[in-house]
């Protein structure tokens, strides 16, 4: 599953979620869905730019969005807890 949000203000439109069960990873998923996402968002009036996170050690993920052209502009250190472990993004 991918999720594509476009929020209300003009400087702000943003991929927000991206998720393949374990037992559908290493198929083409995932990229099937971003590039799904991408088309999608094409299509949507005055879209200049999309953005996405991903927490820093997603080698996949990160290798996936790169492939694709997304730039890496920055990390959030401690974007994320999940339980009592935080992860940059």
């Amino acid at each position: 599953m991918v999720g594509l949000f476009r929020q209300q203000g003009l400087k702000v439109r943003h991929i927000w979620g991206m998720y393949v069960t374990p037992e559908g990873r290493g198929h083409g998923a995932a990229r099937a869905l971003m590039l799904a996402a991408i088309a999608r968002a094409s299509t949507m009036p005055d879209l200049e730019q999309l953005t996405l996170t991903v927490v820093t050690t997603n080698e996949t993920a990160r290798n996936l969005y790169l492939s694709l052209q997304f730039k890496v502009y920055g990390v959030e250190p401690d974007a994320l807890k999940l339980g009592d472990r935080f992860f940059d993004e």
